[in-house]
Formats: structure tokens, C-alpha cells, sequence
């Protein structure tokens, strides 16, 4: 197999270019176009191509259904490949991406970085001049000095993945697998569905601004905007009307703020406020401050349009601290609404192809059964093997009566406690996330803490867990001279001086780890971040909860392509008439735990639909 490394220069300027466009919204503007692309093949050589016909045949002459293809980032020049070419190699090596895997998600990760890091050679400037220029506009010598800055980059490129080396399979396949959901989109957008959600949305929110004119006495929906979307004149309109504004503490800052988020308690209280004016003045300030779902579902229809109505999708491997995926390109299709029927639109617009349907599977409670398990808690691993109800076991156990599917609320309150103790939350935070997230459940604060109380005592282990993740990150500090198993299950997560190793020969690393006043800190991008055993416990199993679906991902995609994954799910586009030979499969695979996970409880569940959104 030939091992092609390729960089793509192109044409910018200040209003084309990654500075204000998103990737997809770049390779598709009418402006785009190489200027020139560096080729290396194995280890001959760097090319410098040059002119569109001479880049087409220069790739027409490389067999890419056996040729991989290297690149610093490969959502870019992968794209640019697949979309303008209609180049689709073997398989995707991605710099960036190991990058992000082997030195954290806050270390420099861009080509000049990393030459300096590996001090490989430097990385030239002469893309600055560039800005602004079509290919035509470059003078023969201009031309020249920017393809040795590329051949340069190409040469950059393969040096580095020398250097990263030696990197997990698995993962190599995950970047593969990642790189792929963007460059062959699979999805139909509904741009119908899109446009009528659009058009609701609109008119609801005019129709709420109208009502609300009469209320303050203004001459028109502008005026109410103004008033409602600043925060300060919010609060003045409330206390007009005799309401005391809602506060709460800054975490940014420390300070007294008005609580008029969402999710705000204070906020949320209003909503229930017996006079339905101030009802109605909340519904404006949140459809009148937030328009993310209007602009995303814009950002749909305009992604469609550019893309022959599919989706490409944009997932950024190894996104978080936990080497969880993460949204990307303006679209985050981590979070899209799901409760509220109305903004279901966007997950209801990502449709299958005719003939095909859409599976969406679900590892269940995947973070409560890899807690249970780590920490050795037994009697909780049992409960999940025997695919009993362990929220209405912990209700029970609170409630001290027996609890059943059939009482919700306080099924509501054992699931909360499950998801949200096992990794320390305490009485004021559970009072708070049984109040704030429907169903919603309001308990005293003493109620609270009998709740933690009784759930700590039955889950002792897990507790225990916790100290044993902080004296292993405070043992880190000390350099952990003799590695040594963290929890119940040996070699699983291992204690080293570098961090906590993980299955997939992975870290989980504390840049610039301290104590301050007998408290542990360590640096992130946005800042030092407060370390203690529950949150280091949450790191960890958050990280094997991606390993296991990881894998899981791999086995399927080897035989269904996946084309979406949200945390713990995985999506597939399958022929309809392969729905239950396709459904049979994935959940065999997702209820099997991989081989160094021997006794750990996982389960899943598989829904179908026509589109991702009435996967049911």
C-alpha cells in the first residue's frame, strides 16, 4: 500500500479563510481554490504541483483505493479531496488528531507547534503573503518561494508521524472513522422540515413580541427586544412590575449576577409566577435573547444547500480532557435538543436515503456500570447483570418503601442520584439538579442530605474509589515511581508518573499538577482547574466509557459504516430490509465488553427510524 502525505495551499483572504468561515463553509465558497499541493509519496521527495489541471493529474496518477493518505489536518485537505476531487484513500493518518490524543486537548497542536515541540525544523511563513491572492496574481518567483514553503509542510508532516509513533490501532481506526462521517456524508437533510420549523419559530417569537408591546407601552416589536435582551433593563422591567429580580454567584467571577439563565433557579421560578404577564415577559427574554435553534437550523438548510443536501459531519476526535469526541464547525451535533417536541426539528430533518432507515443504539447507564465495576461495588454490578431497575432500588432505599416504574417521580430522584452521586455531588447540588431537570422535584435541603447519606452508605466502594483517585493523582506529583491498578480491576487503569494509563495505551494527564493549600489544581486552557476524587473519578470512567464505546464503534463500522455518534450512542444508515439482521448486530456488539472489561455489566438499547430524530 503506497503512503501518499499531502497539503493543500489555497486562496484566503479576510473574509474567506478559517478566521470567520467554518470548515465545510470554506472548501464550498465560490472563492475557493488551490493554489498548489505538496505530494509525497512514501519517502520519495516532496512534489510541487501547481494549476488545477496539473493537481488532477497528479492525483489521477496515484491508485487511492490503496494508498493511505497523511496530513497535518486531514478535515481539511481530506474534504478538500473528497469534495473537489472526488478522492476518497484507503485510509486517513491524521497529525492533529494524535496530536490531541498524545499531549492533551490544551497543547499546542498546530504544524508549527509541533515542529518545535519534536524540534524538527521550522515552519515557514510565506503563506502571510499569499493573503488575498489568486493563483494568477502570483509572479513565477512568488509561485516558487510558496512551494518550497509547502514542500516544506509536507516534509514537516512525515517527520512528525515518525515521531508519534508508537499510537494505538484502535484509535489510528477512530481518527479514520471520524475523518470519514465528514468527508462521505451519509445523511439527507429534510430542507422542507427545516423551513417550516424556521417559519414556526419566527412567528411565535413575533407573535410574543406583539403581546408584549401593550405591556410596556412601546410602539413597536424593536423596542421590546431592546429592552427585554439586556440584562440590566430585564431586570428593571421586572422590578416595574413589583418583581424582585432573581440573583446568584458568578462561578466566573465570584460575584452577585442575575440569575436569568435558563436554568437558572430563580429564573425558573418565574416562569411559574402567578401573573401571566411575567410568564410572558420570560418566554420573550428567553426566545429574544437565545436564538441559537433558529440560527442552527439557518446554518442546516445553508450546510444542505452547499452539499447537495447532505450532512457532512463534523466531529472533533479526541475533544475533551477524557478523549471524548466534541462538536465542531459551528454545528455541534453533541447536544441537539430532543425533549421538546417542536425543536426536534433538527434531529427529525437528518434523514436516510430512500429505501434505508436510520439505527440509533445507546449504551445504557454505560458511566454508573463502569463506576460500579472499577470501584468493586458488588452489589451494584449484580443489580446491573441482572438487568434490575437500580434507580427504583435506590428510590426504594431513600424512600423506605418499594419503588416502581410506575412511581416516577421518585424513580426520577433514584436515577438522579446515581448519574450525579458517584462522583461526589452533594446535598446542595442534588437539591438544585432534582429542582432544575424535568420532571423537576422540589426537597428540603435536610431531605437532601438524608438522600446522600443513605446512598453513600450502600455505596461505600465507590466512595472509597474517590480517595484512591486522589491519592493516585497526588502520587503523580511524587512521580509515581512504582506504577500500581487503580480500583478493583488490576491493570485496567494503572498509576504512573506521566497519568493515569488507560486500556488503549492512553493518558489521562494533569498539565502543571500542584497542591495549594493542601488542594489540587492543574492548568487547562481557560484556566486552573480544581482537582478532588470525585472529579478525578469522573475523568476516569468518562475516558473508559469512551474506550468501550470506542471499540464497540470499530467492530460496527466494520461492517456498517457509522455515520454519527453522540457520546454513547452510534447511528448507522442500513438498507430497510436489513432493519432486524442490522438491529441484531449492533446490540450483540454493544452488549459485549471488550476483552481487558471481563465482568464489566454493559447493556444497550437500539431504536429505528426513517430519520435520526423518529428513531424510536
Amino acid at each position: 500500500m503506497s503512503f501518499v502525505t499531502a497539503d493543500f495551499e489555497t486562496y484566503y483572504d479576510d473574509k474567506v479563510g478559517f478566521n470567520e468561515l467554518t470548515t465545510e463553509e470554506y472548501i464550498n465558497h465560490p472563492k475557493f481554490h488551490a493554489i498548489g499541493l505538496g505530494l509525497k509519496v512514501d519517502d520519495e521527495p516532496t512534489v510541487w504541483v501547481t494549476g488545477e489541471q496539473a493537481i488532477r493529474e497528479a492525483l489521477a496518477s496515484i491508485d487511492w483505493s490503496t494508498s493511505s493518505l497523511l496530513g497535518h489536518n486531514l478535515l481539511f485537505d481530506g474534504a478538500i479531496l473528497a469534495w473537489r476531487y472526488g478522492i476518497v484513500p484507503a485510509f486517513y493518518f491524521d497529525i492533529l488528531c494524535m496530536a490531541r490524543a498524545l499531549h492533551g486537548v490544551d497543547a499546542g497542536g498546530s504544524l508549527k507547534a509541533l515542529a518545535e515541540r519534536y524540534q524538527i525544523g521550522t515552519k515557514g511563513t510565506e503563506v502571510v503573503a499569499a493573503k488575498g491572492k489568486r493563483l494568477q496574481d502570483f509572479s513565477p518567483e512568488e509561485l516558487a518561494r510558496y512551494g518550497e514553503y509547502c514542500i516544506n509542510d509536507v516534509e514537516l508532516t512525515y517527520a512528525l508521524f515518525q515521531k508519534l509513533f508508537p499510537f494505538p490501532e484502535n484509535e489510528l481506526c477512530l481518527i479514520d472513522m471520524t475523518l470519514r462521517m465528514f468527508t462521505q456524508p451519509a445523511f439527507i437533510l429534510d430542507d422542507a422540515l427545516l423551513n417550516a420549523r424556521l417559519t414556526q419559530i419566527q412567528q411565535d417569537k413575533s407573535t410574543l413580541l406583539r403581546g408584549l408591546m401593550d405591556i410596556l407601552d412601546v410602539g413597536n416589536e424593536e423596542e421590546v427586544r431592546s429592552r427585554l435582551a439586556s440584562g440590566p433593563k430585564f431586570a428593571a422591567l421586572l422590578e416595574d412590575m413589583g418583581v424582585e429580580p432573581p440573583m446568584k454567584t458568578s462561578p466566573r467571577t465570584g460575584k452577585p449576577t442575575y440569575a436569568f439563565a435558563k436554568n437558572d433557579v430563580g429564573f425558573m421560578e418565574l416562569w411559574e409566577h402567578p401573573n401571566p404577564d411575567i410568564q410572558q415577559l420570560c418566554a420573550v427574554r428567553l426566545g429574544t435573547k437565545s436564538t441559537s435553534e433558529a440560527s442552527r437550523i439557518a446554518r442546516f438548510i445553508d450546510i444542505g444547500a452547499r452539499n447537495k443536501g447532505r450532512l457532512p459531519i463534523p466531529v472533533k476526535y479526541y475533544g475533551a480532557h477524557t478523549g471524548r469526541w466534541a462538536g465542531l464547525d459551528a454545528i455541534n451535533l453533541q447536544n441537539l435538543p430532543s425533549r421538546d417536541p417542536d425543536k426536534r426539528a433538527l434531529k427529525n430533518a437528518l434523514r436516510a436515503p430512500d429505501d434505508h432507515i436510520v439505527i440509533d443504539c445507546d449504551s445504557s447507564q454505560i458511566e454508573a456500570r463502569i463506576l460500579a465495576w472499577l470501584a468493586g461495588q458488588q452489589n451494584v454490578v449484580e443489580a446491573f447483570q441482572q438487568k434490575r431497575d437500580i434507580y427504583c432500588e435506590d428510590a426504594t432505599k431513600v424512600f423506605k418503601r418499594p419503588i416502581t416504574k410506575a412511581d416516577k417521580l421518585e424513580r426520577f430522584v433514584g436515577k438522579t442520584m446515581r448519574l450525579g452521586l458517584g462522583f461526589g455531588t452533594g446535598a446542595a447540588k442534588l437539591q438544585h439538579t432534582l429542582k432544575t431537570t424535568p420532571p423537576g422535584a422540589d426537597y428540603s435541603l435536610e431531605t437532601c442530605e438524608g438522600f446522600v447519606d443513605v446512598w453513600r452508605s450502600d455505596n461505600d466502594k465507590i466512595c472509597e474509589l474517590w480517595r484512591k483517585a486522589e491519592q493516585g493523582v497526588r502520587a503523580m506529583m511524587g512521580r509515581a515511581k512504582k506504577p500500581y491498578s487503580l480500583g478493583a480491576v488490576k491493570d485496567v487503569v494503572r498509576v504512573e508518573s506521566k497519568g493515569f494509563r488507560l486500556p488503549n495505551g492512553l493518558y489521562i494527564s494533569y498539565p502543571n499538577l500542584r497542591s495549594e493549600n493542601f488542594e489540587l489544581w492543574y492548568d487547562a486552557r481557560k484556566g486552573a482547574v480544581k482537582l478532588w476524587g470525585g472529579s478525578i473519578t469522573e475523568n476516569i470512567v468518562q475516558a473508559l466509557a469512551r474506550i468501550v464505546v470506542g471499540e464497540q464503534m470499530l467492530v460496527i463500522n466494520a461492517r456498517y459504516p457509522v455515520r454519527l455518534m453522540v457520546h454513547d450512542a452510534v447511528a448507522i444508515i442500513v438498507p430497510a430490509h436489513e432493519k432486524d439482521e442490522a438491529i441484531e448486530y449492533v446490540t450483540t456488539i454493544m452488549a459485549t465488553p471488550p476483552s481487558w472489561a471481563a465482568g464489566l455489566p454493559v447493556a444497550c438499547e437500539a431504536k429505528w427510524g426513517e430519520s435520526y430524530g423518529e428513531c424510536r
